[in-house]
């Protein structure tokens, strides 16, 4: 219940207590002690200790490893938490085989259409999403939601899921009015399904902002931010981190309106949750610095955007493996301030940074990668080295073409910025 909440330190310290309970009066393996620890392991998850969170699932794996048949699905269980942990990580290799060790289990303990196995589908497709394997991830969501509609009533809250996976996956490919679709589908079956302030329909309310956010329709991208910080406002404790993420997009949509000193409030109201919310090391954390950077660069203060940039790159730094893709934004956005104040070989160094964490965290034809490229292109043509600049601004757009759809808008940019170079050679 706690943990529902938000009220992360409360959960903890009865499911701690529950497990001091359990260790006194059942044998060191007992099952029980497994959902124990599964339990704090997921409250350490919200929290965003990672490194803790695993621990606790691994503990938890060992002991239904001693204690169950090896095909449990409890087993199961399991290896999909660890997967989501490292999903949390960024490990995104080591959070694919355990989810796919989680399905090889259910298809081997579960009838084939068990809910279970939807369950694995979908943390299948939630890794391809982040690494940026749209394909995959979008299969895997499908065969999520075909299991769901056999094994489950028709408004099932768990389908709203697979239709809100599949309208992330969309989203992420360019393909906005699918994406649009897929979260209204969800919110519909919300609708039915829920009681009219359930914290699930302030999910759907900010993924169909998301959209028209990525579209360019910020008024519309901020009424929906603005519905979801609405009933989340009603639903959730004062403190609650989502809250938190709720001020963050609004603050997101403010900043691309150009209206920097309102995304400032919001992100600065985001960071002060988080701060109460959050441990220190948090990663939520280091995202409302990076977003508070982001609009002191646009107000053109750019040392504080640094200093923000920077503080967001020391938690990352703390909180993360070390090629999380999550760092390659925070070296990103501090070449780009880098760049803004004329230090161009300051600037290349931090895209070149970058760029080297994304071709590790990243599939090839990763649209990040060539965004990387293209800033790179962007210092080389501020430097006057226009040669170079061309061959970074065409690796972007080759990527480009590939990964995302023929009439996006960084189609449209890099194209822009060929042309500007070729003029000036």
């Amino acid at each position: 219940m706690y943990d529902n909440m938000g009220e992360y330190s409360k959960a903890l310290s009865s499911y701690e207590r529950s497990l001091q309970i359990r260790k006194t009066a059942l044998p060191t393996n007992h099952p029980d002690l497994a959902t124990s620890y599964n339990n704090i392991g997921n409250v350490y998850r919200n929290m965003g200790e990672y490194s803790k969170a695993l621990s606790s699932h691994e503990r938890s794996l060992q002991i239904r490893k001693i204690a169950l048949p090896s095909n449990h699905p409890d087993l199961a269980a399991s290896y999909d938490n660890i997967g989501m942990v490292y999903r949390n990580m960024g490990e995104y290799s080591k959070a694919l085989s355990s989810h796919e060790r989680s399905l090889e289990i259910r298809k081997i303990a579960l009838p084939p259409n068990h809910s279970d196995l939807a369950g694995s589908y979908q943390g299948i497709g939630l890794v391809y999403d982040n690494m940026g394997e749209y394909s995959k991830a979008l299969s895997s969501h499908e065969r999520s939601l075909e299991i769901r509609k056999i094994a489950l009533p028709p408004n099932h809250p768990d389908l709203a899921g697979s239709y809100q996976g599949i309208g992330l996956v969309y989203d992420n490919m360019g393909e906005y009015s699918k994406a649009l679709s897929s979260h209204e589908r969800s919110l519909e079956i919300r609708k039915i399904a829920l009681p009219p302030d359930h914290p699930d329909f302030a999910q759907s309310s900010n993924n169909i902002g998301l959209v028209y956010y990525n579209m360019g329709q910020y008024s519309k991208a901020l009424s929906s931010y603005e519905r979801s910080l609405e009933i989340r406002k009603r639903a959730l404790p004062p403190n609650h981190p989502d809250l938190a993420a709720s001020y963050n997009s609004v603050g997101n949509v403010y900043y691309n309106m150009g209206q920097y000193s309102k995304a400032l409030s919001s992100h600065e109201r985001s960071l002060e949750i988080r701060k109460i919310a959050l441990p220190t090391n948090h990663p939520d954390l280091a995202s409302s610095y990076n977003n508070i950077g982001l609009a002191y660069d646009n107000m053109r203060e750019y040392s504080k955007a640094l200093s923000s940039y920077e503080r967001s790159l020391e938690i990352w730094k703390i909180a993360l493996p070390p090629n999380h893709p999550d760092l390659a934004s925070s070296y990103n956005n501090i070449g780009n301030v880098y760049r803004n104040i004329g230090q161009y070989s300051k600037a290349l160094s931090s895209h070149e940074r970058s760029l080297e964490i994304r071709k590790i965290a990243l599939p090839l034809n990763h649209p990040n990668l060539a965004a990387s490229y293209n800033n790179i292109g962007m210092v080389y043509d501020n430097m006057g080295e226009y040669s170079k600049a061309l061959s970074y601004f065409e690796k972007a757009q080759d990527i480009w073409k590939k990964s995302l759809p023929s009439n996006h808008p960084h189609i449209a940019l890099v194209k822009r910025n060929i042309d500007n170079v070729k003029k000036k050679m």
